[in-house]
Order: structure tokens, then C-alpha cells, then sequence
């Protein structure tokens, strides 16, 4: 029944079988194109100028393409070009103060000239249909006729030239320059993979999100503090807690009261009524006043508090979570608390709102600030609009091309073989473990409750537990790095996964066990900096796993020596980018000097990968089949 209706809407599209074939030969041929070029991004916390950066270059693609276009152009001239497809509004500006009007004029031509260029390389991958959805649409008949270059060119040079000067004469350059490089950043790109930890540390995850939504082909494979924020939305008081305490720590609470209008009126007269200025808690970034300096260390004490309460909660009523360990508020009243055994005295307590009878319980007044910061981050229209595109766009992992994508690890056991979870009487492991994650990220989301249930109980352990996929480690130390001098609390025991990563046996292993080739198949995930500085490769698992996190965010470069990696997979193969920092567009402008380089990490031979050899390709045989046979029943009279 169901595919009947499915055939009979299928017929509606198309008026007569001549429509069919057409259809059915068009599918064909494009199966035959090189498959399209994909990135692969993690680990952004909310750094949108390096991010825009690497979407607006390409990641560097953009300058091998000029190089490639144009071998004997001058070296400035390139930069030029290159500068100009990225930020073509700033390099206008620049040269209107720098050229006389006949000069501008000339510049206009030559640059018009060359970035159809550019464009005809970028576009000679793709079918014309394709590169027409691309185009702008008030410039598309204009772009397509200097694009396509039939037969003799010669034969049509002063009518190319006539085209360009009259774009120049009706004062549309400027215009049309931006279009065709903001055209040629969308073909160097196909689809990007964003592989988790969207939010958190950096100030401007608001304008990362809105960059994404303009993307035009994105997926998005969840990280921990994706979910810690999808957790909030949900209704997890203890995401809530904690999204807020990490943005006041990383000094940007501000910045998401402006953005999402966040009422924070209720928290802020809490905490100057309940606790006093301490300079170990100011913020660890951001130029503040010393008002805001002292206001912020006292949210900063109150939502630490109001968090490890909430944490308390979640572990007692969540046996199968196995933290007990983690239920410091029940010793503090002593000064001190007992880790494996041995005794820490505790420094900068700020504890005078936890009840010894009842440590975990929040007073009146916290349960009050708790409940305003969830219900005005819950019916935030942005944070509504955010989330929703994170959900829909997200998953625990993805299988794209034969690939696996995935943000933090699959835990394992010391012996190599998939850790189990325990929950309510039922074990799950490997794959069904990361859907068992999935399946309760969803309900919760959509349920979207006012208060804590089993389903925002588990998108919490998704940030926190030891058997967390997204977390990856045995404990998240917070409470001892904020109370405890001890440097060896510290440390966060990570999972087996990321020591035995290093061996061809558990890339095959994992790959495997999620039906794919491991001879062709590879396993990329974020999560953990690569310190590539200290020589660290990105590279595991004997070249079958690919760890792309190298420090995109600013919080984590002093670790990893870079800025970040950008992966890319184009028809031929895997490459990836390092990325230095980013210090702005006048700096880029000034200096004309790249901020990546680009390093071919499979050097074997392999042969081309057409769409035929890609998920895409999969769908669109699917699609051939299914036209083949309404054109054979339609033929036959069935």
C-alpha cells in the first residue's frame, strides 16, 4: 500500500514518460562526476571569526585553485585574488581609496574577468544544474553566459566584454564581485561535517549558529557541550547550571544575556546578596570593570554551588550512573574531603548555602534563580531556533561515504572490546549504545518538560559520565580544580578508547562492528587537542582514524600549538589543514600571507571516487531504480 501511494506521488512530478527518461538520464550522468569536496570541523566553542575565516579560504583551497587556474600570475596578484573571494566587501572598500575612478574602472574588468575564471575551474566538477542553484539570482543569466564558454571564445570576445563593461557602467561591480565570491566559496565546498562542541569558552557560539544555518549542506555529529546545551533546552536544571557557570567563568555570561535575552536580574541579586568579591573567581577572559569583575566572581561562587547541588540530585536518584564518588557537598562541612582514600583540606570554600542535613538541597532562593534562568533560556525564540537546527541537523554518529564520524570516542575496555553501559537492568555497548544516547537526547527534546526526568538525567550523564561516549574520561574534576591544590586531582583518567586509538587492531575492530570496510573505510573524530606543538600527529590508528581537534578554540592553542585542523576529502582523497591563528582582516590584508598549510595525509595512489561511489550516489541509484520501474509498469500498463 505504502509504495503504491509512493508511485503515485512519484508520477505526479513528472507529465508524460519523455519527462522520465530525461530524468533517469540526467541521475546517470551525474553518478559519473567527481564526487564533491566535504570538511570536516570540530571542536569550534564559539569561535566564529577563525571558523568564518576557514569557510571563507576554503581552509587554504581557494589559493591552491587560483595557483592551479593561474600558474604564472604575479604572487601579490594571487594574494589579491585570494583576499578578494574571501572578503570581498573589505577589498572593495580598500580600492576605492586607493584607485582614481579610471583606474577603479580597469580594476573592476580584471577582477570580474578573473574570478569567472576561477569560478569555471571550481564549477567544472558539477552538472550546470547544480552550479545554477548556486548562483545568485538577480546576477544568474549574466553569470551563466560569461561562464560558458562555447566553441571558438574568440568568436564572442567583445560580447563577454560588453557584458562585464555594461555591469561596470550601471554601477553593479561591486555587487557582482561579492556574488561571484560568495559563489565560489559555496562550490569549493560541498558539505560539511561539523564533528561536535559547537558552544562553550568562546563568546560568540550565538554567531557560529547562524553561520551554520547559512551553510548549505551541513550535518552535525554532537559533542558534550552540545548536548549540555541541548540538556538546558530540554529542561536539565543541571545543564542549565553548568552552561551558565562555564559562560561566567570564560567571562561571556553578558554576552548571552544580550543575545538570547536571558534574564539574569534574579541570579545577579542573589549572588551579591550571598556571597563577597573573591579575585579566584573572577573570569578567565574579557575586559570587565572592577564593578563587573566583583559581580561576576560572586555568580560565578553562586552557580558552582547551585550546579553541584543539582549534580548531587541527578547521582543519588541515578544509581546506575555509579558516581557516588562524586558527592563532595556531603563532606564539605569538614573542611575537607576524602578522594581514593586520602584527605584534601579544601580552599576557597564557598559553601554557606549547603545544609549539612541536606547538602544536595537548594534553598528557596536558589531553586527560585534556577527556575528563571531555565524557563528564560528555555523559551528564548533564538535558543528555540538553535536547537531545533542542532537536533535536526545532529546526531550521536554518523556513517557518510563510508566513513564513521563520531565527536568523542566508543568506550572500550582496557582489553580493546566495547565497554557496556548499565541502565535499568539493560546492558548496551558499541553502536547500540551511542543509538541508546540518541533515542533519549530526542525524547527529551522533544518532550521538552519543565523539570528533570530520566531522559534529561541521561543527557547529563552524556556531558559528565565515565561511560559517556561524548565524554570519554573517568571524572570531570571541576570540583577539585576550583577547591583543591592538589594538582593531581586534577587529572581526568581518560578511557582506554583514546590509548588504544593508537593501533591499526581497534580502528578495524570499531569499524567493523559499524559494518564498515576497514581497508577503505576511516574513523573521524574530535574531542581531545592533538598537541601538535609537541610533535603529537593527528593521524591514529595506523592512518585509519583521524583526530581533527587542534585548538580551533582560542581556550585550548597554548596546548596544542596551532588553531586548529580543517580535514578535507575531495574525489582523490583525504588532506588536512593546520591552521595558525587568526588575528583578524586587517592583519590578513596587510600582511597578504596565508594562515593555513596544506599537507596531503594519504599519499598511496587511489583512483578518482566519483558520486556514484558516495552515500549521495547510493540515494540517487535508489532514485533511478525506483524511475525505472514507474517507466516500466507505466509502459506495460500495470
Amino acid at each position: 500500500m505504502y509504495k503504491e501511494k509512493y508511485f503515485d506521488e512519484l508520477r505526479k512530478e513528472f507529465n508524460d514518460e519523455d519527462e522520465i527518461v530525461t530524468e533517469i538520464v540526467n541521475l546517470e550522468a551525474i553518478l559519473n562526476l567527481p564526487k564533491g569536496t566535504e570538511y570536516f570541523v570540530s571542536d569550534i566553542h564559539g569561535e566564529y571569526d577563525g571558523l568564518n575565516h576557514i569557510l571563507k579560504t576554503g581552509a587554504g583551497i581557494i589559493s591552491e585553485k587560483i595557483n592551479l587556474r593561474f600558474p604564472d600570475m604575479d604572487t601579490n596578484d594571487k594574494n589579491e585574488l585570494n583576499f578578494i573571494i574571501a572578503y570581498p566587501k573589505y577589498a572593495l572598500e580598500k580600492m576605492q581609496l586607493k584607485l582614481q575612478d579610471d583606474e577603479l574602472i580597469t580594476w573592476y574588468f580584471t577582477m570580474i574577468s578573473r574570478l569567472i575564471e576561477v569560478m569555471q575551474y571550481c564549477a567544472s566538477k558539477y552538472s550546470r544544474s547544480k552550479v545554477r542553484k548556486s548562483l545568485p539570482k538577480k546576477y544568474a543569466y549574466i553569470i551563466e553566459e560569461l561562464l560558458y564558454v562555447e566553441g571558438n571564445p574568440k568568436n564572442k570576445q567583445k560580447y563577454y566584454e560588453q557584458i562585464i563593461s555594461k555591469v561596470i557602467e550601471l554601477n553593479r561591480a561591486q555587487d557582482l564581485i561579492q556574488s561571484l565570491a560568495r559563489t565560489i566559496q559555496k562550490l569549493v565546498i560541498d558539505h560539511i561535517h561539523i564533528v561536535g562542541d559547537v558552544f562553550d569558552r568562546g563568546r560568540k557560539s550565538n554567531e557560529v549558529l547562524e553561520l551554520l544555518e547559512n551553510t548549505h549542506s551541513l550535518d552535525f555529529q554532537w559533542g558534550n557541550h552540545d548536548v549540555l546545551w541541548l540538556g538546558g533546552f530540554a529542561g536539565s536544571q543541571a545543564c542549565i547550571a553548568t552552561l551558565f557557570r562555564i559562560a561566567t567563568r570564560y567571562g561571556y555570561i553578558f554576552d548571552l544575556e544580550r543575545q538570547y535575552g536571558i534574564n539574569l536580574r534574579s541570579l545577579f541579586t542573589f549572588a551579591d546578596q550571598h556571597y563577597d568579591a573573591d579575585p579566584y573567581f573572577y573570569p578567565k577572559t574579557g575586559n570587565f570593570t572592577q564593578k563587573d569583575l566583583d559581580l561576576l566572581s560572586k555568580v560565578h561562587q553562586a552557580l558552582i554551588v547551585i550546579q553541584f547541588k543539582l549534580e548531587s540530585q541527578i547521582i543519588k536518584r541515578q544509581p546506575d550512573f555509579d558516581m557516588d564518588d562524586r558527592l563532595f557537598l556531603d563532606q564539605v562541612q569538614t573542611g575537607k574531603v576524602q578522594i581514593n582514600g586520602k584527605s584534601y583540606p579544601l580552599e576557597h570554600a564557598a559553601f554557606q548555602t549547603v545544609d549539612p542535613e541536606h547538602p544536595d538541597q537548594l534553598t528557596g532562593e536558589e531553586q527560585s534563580v534556577i527556575q528563571s534562568l531555565s524557563y528564560s533560556f528555555r523559551h528564548s525564540p533564538k535558543i528555540k531556533v538553535h536547537m531545533n537546527f542542532v537536533l535536526k541537523k545532529g546526531s550521536m554518529y554518523l556513517i557518510y561515504n563510508n566513513n564513521l564520524l563520531y565527536h568523542g570516542c566508543v568506550p572500550l575496555t582496557e582489553d580493546g572490546d566495547f565497554d557496556s553501559f548499565k541502565y535499568q537492568n539493560k546492558s548496551y555497548e558499541g553502536k547500540d549504545l551511542l543509538n541508546f544516547f540518541e533515542k533519549h537526547i530526542r525524547a527529551a527534546v522533544n518532550k521538552r518538560g519543565s523539570s528533570e526526568n530520566n531522559d534529561t538525567d541521561l543527557m547529563w550523564y552524556c556531558w559528565i559520565g565515565k561511560k559517556s561516549p561524548l565524554f570519554g574520561r573517568t571524572a570531570m574534576t571541576t570540583f577539585e580544580r576550583y577547591f583543591i591544590s592538589d594538582k593531581e586531582t586534577h587529572k581526568e583518567g581518560d578511557n582506554p578508547y583514546f590509548k588504544l586509538r593508537d593501533r591499526l587492531s581497534t580502528a578495524y575492530y570499531i569499524l567493523n562492528k559499524f559494518g564498515l570496510d576497514e581497508h577503505t573505510s576511516y574513523i573521524i573524530n574530535g574531542h581531545t587537542p592533538v598537541k601538535a606543538g609537541k610533535g603529537e600527529s593527528p593521524i591514529k590508528g595506523g592512518g585509519q582514524i583521524i583526530v581533527i581537534d587542534g585548538g580551533l578554540s582560542k581556550a585550548y592553542q597554548k596546548a596544542t600549538g596551532i588553531a586548529g585542523y580543517t580535514l578535507i576529502n575531495n574525489s582523490y582523497g583525504f588532506q588536512i589543514v593546520t591552521h595558525m591563528p587568526f588575528k583578524g582582516i586587517d592583519d590578513l590584508y596587510e600582511s597578504k600571507a596565508q594562515s593555513t598549510s596544506l599537507k596531503r595525509i594519504i599519499d598511496r595512489d587511489l583512483p578518482r571516487r566519483n558520486i556514484a561511489d558516495t552515500t549521495i550516489g547510493t540515494e540517487l541509484k535508489g532514485q533511478i531504480d525506483d524511475l525505472k520501474y514507474l517507466l516500466e509498469t507505466d509502459e506495460s500498463g500495470d
